[in-house]
């Protein structure tokens, strides 16, 4: 039975990764981009597009309404994959540098989930995914401002797994380690610094982008009814194991 998602953030390699997969199961898929450039090959495959900031309340809300029209009125799935990169120490970081990490890493996900939240009560349930990461739960050098944008997508996603458990909303989260993305270019533009990277990594490799695509699909689509306000590492047993 084809269902209506919704991504947010939509031009991410990730995102667009978690779009086909969607696509490919037969499901509508309505995506909030910025660089709509990035999505030409999805939108010529059906893929309703909003071009726009995911901190703007009226474009969240022309996304919402797409989806829900694809939907016949419901939205089955949201997955929020808006995110920044900052690695500095704190010295050396300006308050609004950092009150920009919250920003976009944060803000945005609470305004997904307010607003997607929302929407999906009046329709009696469905997923909502976020995604964290490996720094909002180990203390990695230089990196206090997204591990506390991170840290508290966490917090969030768990408070509101208990806000919503009984009205039928499902909330969890992913929390990648490094990943071969766009965002990550900075860190991996040397093989020295890739090998550094994947050293400190108890698999000892980096993640791949459809890794974190096929986990957050299968938190839309296949995950249990009872799975909810859980955080899934994808980091290579970086978080929870030494090797």
């Amino acid at each position: 039975m084809s269902k209506s998602f919704l991504i947010i953030g939509g031009s991410s390699d990730i995102a667009m990764s978690v779009t086909e997969l969607l696509l490919s199961d037969g499901h509508k898929v309505t995506m909030l981009v910025r660089d709509i450039s990035r999505v030409e090959e999805l939108k010529s495959k059906g893929v309703k597009i909003v071009q726009g900031d995911a901190l703007d309340q009226e474009v969240m809300s022309e996304a919402i309404s797409l989806a829900l029209e694809s939907g016949g009125g419901a939205i089955s799935g949201v997955s929020h994959l808006v995110g920044s990169i900052s690695i500095r120490p704190p010295h050396a970081l300006a308050l609004d540098a950092f009150n920009e990490v919250i920003t976009t890493n944060l803000s945005s996900a609470f305004l997904t989930l307010s607003m997607c939240g929302k929407a999906m009560l009046k329709m009696g349930g469905g997923r909502m995914v976020f995604t964290s990461s490996v720094a909002g739960s180990l203390g990695l050098v230089n990196h206090e401002a997204i591990a506390a944008a991170k840290g508290g997508v966490e917090s969030m996603v768990r408070s509101a797994a208990a806000t919503y458990a009984k009205r039928g909303i499902r909330v969890n989260a992913v929390a990648p380690g490094l990943t071969d993305t766009r965002l990550a270019a900075t860190i991996l533009r040397s093989d020295a610094m890739r090998e550094a990277s994947a050293n400190m990594i108890p698999l000892k490799r980096i993640n791949e982008a459809e890794e974190i695509a096929t986990s957050i699909h299968w938190l839309l689509t296949g995950a249990p009814d009872n799975f909810t306000g859980q955080v899934m590492h994808l980091d290579g047993g970086m978080s929870q194991i030494l090797a």
